[in-house]
Parts: structure tokens; C-alpha cells; sequence
């Protein structure tokens, strides 16, 4: 076990993805000792791996929305539908559906995508601060966002949503599918499909499973341990704090502090504490898919800006010389890591049929995850009204974790750090 600093606060970090490592990263900067466990053998291996890769700082609409009601029938139904609400026989799951309703509601959409925005902006500061000092190569990019909408009724939506963001300090435009197709060649024979678009012409991309193996490259380098392989089975506690984490393994791991960054797995550990604690970390799994290919060298055929193709809901990243496409959003349960062969079928069908020639869609790498969802879509940071005075969240970001992770670690180590533990 790693030596401890007597005067440094030891923190122990649970997960090692995005999120865990970049808090991991924020603490160690904050001047802590820290441990990272995860129970897979190398960082990055779960959700972080190979995500959507576009970083969208200025453009985090929540899936919780009025334009949910209209929907219903074919989420609860359609087998097809890129978004897809399957209720199991599972009382959690059936509770947090009841709160996701319930928050699709225009003012509480408007007041989340009011805090998701100002969360973003910190993210965008700490990572391109991380980026600057480090300069790792994570295949990053700021070629900006273009989201397609195939209907004149969606369009008007995301002019609405447009509006309501750039009175929040978002810089974005409405395009006509026109200036689609000249800002991004790659789209002139899909523009007689496009009603319009919302161009963010700040929005970046990266390769969020590389920026978690620099981090963990830099944090080894600083002195964290790394605890890999070793599943958090029970948070101990003694007089209302945690004293330690209990792995499967047996292993028990000591700590002043304890930063839970285990995505879909976090209300595993939470629910013993009673359903106080449990209740304010209402996190559920959206599962999601996504194929990495090498993109066309050919001019005008690779979209070199992000796409995101809002009916269908599949998104394009450009990663270096690869491309990267992923979408879907299944409620589902913490243990379905399956790659459904359908999904990745209609995303490749998805990539053929926006980009024909936009790269070697024959040799597609295909992946799953599981984003840790709340029913409003804002994550859960730092302590519990009703948990363990050293026990800190940070988890449940859904599909924004490598957006939010950076704003998130600071939010949590000042918290840590503000707390005197």
C-alpha cells in the first residue's frame, strides 16, 4: 500500500475514467495524496473508451424536454428508436422514469441547461488549461459543431433552444442547409434532407480513452497509485464516516476521503447507507454505441467539423485519421455491456447514408457503454445532505462526462479541500 503523507489529506478516488482520473488529477494539483481503484485492469475500459468524442461546451440541450411527451409511444415501443425506455421490474428504475417525466418540463429543462452551461464553461477552462500545460496527444480538435435537423417542426426547436443559449453567452447560428453543405463539403449530397442546422463553430473533439491514458500516465508520475482490478464492494463505515472501501478481493482500502466516480456502478455502493443517500444519486444506465473507422483520405469526403444527426441521434467525430460515430440511448441495467449487432448496424447504415464515402466502414471497430444518467441530467457533485461527511459523488454526467469531467473535479476537490477532513 502506497505511503501517506502524514500532513496530506489521503484521497481514495473510485473509478478510473474520465471523471475519476481528471478529479484524481484536481486533487493532486490541490496538493493531496491520492489512490485510484477501478475494478478493471487499465483505465478508460468502461464508458470512457471509445464515447462520442465531441466535447459540446455550448450546446447541452438535457434529453429531459417537452419534446419527450410527443415521443413516448415510440420510446416505450419502437424497437428501432435511437432512444429507447425499456422499464424492467425494477423499483429504481421505475422511480427514476417517474423523475424524468417529471423534469420534462420547459422550465425545469431551461433552468438545467442554465447550470449544464455554466458547469461547461468551467470544463472548458480546466481541460484547455490541462491541454496547455501537458500537451498530450489525445487527437484534439476545435473544429466546431454542426446539428443537423431533418424536420421544419425540430428545426424550430433548436432555433428556440439556440435562443435561450445565446442569452446564456453561447455563440451559435441557425444555417440554412445551403451553408450546411458550404461549411462542411462532405454534406452537399445529404443537404436536400437537412431543414437547417445550429452551427457552435466553438465546440472541440478529442479522444476522450486517450486523454484518460495520459492522465493516468501524468497521475502515476506524481506518486497516485493506481488499485486496478480491485472492485469496490462496500464503503465501511465508523461514526458517520467512511473508514475504508471493502473490494471483492478481500483488499481494504484506508482513506481520509472517498470520491465516488463509478458511473452506473456508484448507487451499488450507496444503497446500504439507507435510501436517504441513495434517493439524491438517482443514477441510471443509458446505454450507447459507437464504431471507430479510418476516415476517407479522398477530399470533400471525411467531415472534417463535428456532425450530430438530431433525429437519429447519432454523432461524427473526426479523430486524427479516424472517424468516429456513435449514438443510441437505452434505459437499461448495470450489467448489459453487450454489442447488439442491430445497433451497430443502423449506426453504420447512419454513417453510409450521411457520409457514403466518409471512410472504411468495412473495417469498423464497434463498442458499448453505459452513461450514468439522472432523470434531470445534471450530475451529482460533492457531499451528501444525508451521506458520510467524507464521502464525496461525482457521477451521474450521462452523455457529457468527458464535457463536464474537468468543471466537475475542480467542483469536487474544492469541495474536499474546503472540508478540512
Amino acid at each position: 500500500m502506497q505511503a501517506v503523507h502524514p500532513s496530506r489529506t489521503h484521497v481514495c478516488v473510485l473509478g478510473a475514467g474520465i471523471v475519476g482520473l481528471s478529479c484524481a488529477w484536481e486533487l493532486v494539483r490541490a496538493g493531496m495524496t491520492v489512490t485510484v481503484l477501478d475494478r478493471a485492469a487499465e483505465p478508460a475500459a468502461g464508458t470512457s473508451g471509445a464515447n462520442g468524442a465531441q466535447l459540446s461546451y455550448a450546446y447541452v440541450q438535457p434529453l429531459a424536454d417537452p419534446s419527450i411527451w410527443r415521443q413516448l409511444p415510440k420510446l416505450l415501443l419502437a424497437r428501432d428508436s435511437p432512444l429507447s425506455l425499456r422499464l424492467r421490474l425494477d423499483p429504481w428504475q421505475w422511480a427514476w422514469g417517474l423523475r424524468f417525466l417529471a423534469a420534462c418540463r420547459a422550465s425545469v429543462s431551461r433552468d438545467s441547461t442554465v447550470q449544464l452551461l455554466q458547469l461547461a464553461g468551467e470544463s472548458r477552462a480546466g481541460f484547455d488549461a490541462f491541454l496547455a500545460e501537458e500537451r498530450i496527444d489525445c487527437d484534439f480538435s476545435a473544429t466546431g459543431k454542426l446539428v443537423l435537423y431533418a424536420s421544419e417542426d425540430s428545426f424550430a426547436g433548436a432555433r428556440r433552444q439556440l435562443e435561450l443559449q445565446r442569452a446564456l453567452g453561447s455563440v451559435q447560428a441557425a444555417l440554412s442547409a445551403a451553408e450546411c453543405a458550404q461549411l462542411e463539403p462532405a454534406l452537399a449530397h445529404y443537404a436536400p434532407r437537412i431543414a437547417g442546422a445550429i452551427h457552435t463553430p466553438g465546440e472541440c473533439a478529442a479522444d476522450c480513452g486517450k486523454v484518460c491514458l495520459e492522465l493516468a500516465r501524468l497521475l502515476r508520475a506524481r506518486g497516485v497509485q493506481f488499485l486496478l482490478g480491485e472492485q469496490a464492494r462496500e464503503l465501511v463505515q465508523e461514526r458517520g464516516r467512511v473508514a475504508a472501501v471493502r473490494c471483492t478481493s478481500g483488499a481494504r482500502v484506508q482513506a481520509d476521503a472517498f470520491v465516488l466516480a463509478l458511473g452506473v456502478d456508484s448507487p451499488m455502493l450507496l444503497r446500504p447507507l439507507g435510501l436517504g443517500a441513495a434517493w439524491q444519486v438517482p443514477v441510471q444506465p443509458l446505454k450507447g454505441y459507437s464504431i471507430t473507422v479510418p476516415a476517407s483520405a479522398q477530399p470533400g469526403a471525411a467531415p472534417a467539423v463535428n456532425v450530430t444527426d438530431a433525429a437519429r441521434k447519432v454523432v461524427f467525430a473526426r479523430l486524427g485519421d479516424r472517424l468516429r460515430i456513435a449514438g443510441m440511448a437505452e434505459l437499461t441495467d448495470t450489467r448489459d455491456w453487450a454489442i447488439a449487432p442491430r445497433r451497430i448496424a443502423s449506426l453504420l447504415a447512419t454513417a453510409r447514408d450521411v457520409f457514403p464515402q466518409g471512410g472504411e466502414y468495412a473495417a469498423a471497430q464497434s463498442w458499448a457503454g453505459l452513461r450514468p444518467a439522472t432523470p434531470r441530467g445534471l450530475p451529482v457533485l460533492g457531499r451528501l445532505a444525508q451521506g458520510p461527511a467524507n464521502l464525496f459523488m461525482n457521477t451521474g454526467h450521462g452523455a457529457l462526462g468527458f464535457t463536464l469531467a474537468f468543471g466537475s473535479a475542480q467542483r469536487v476537490a474544492q469541495q474536499v479541500r474546503a472540508s478540512n477532513i
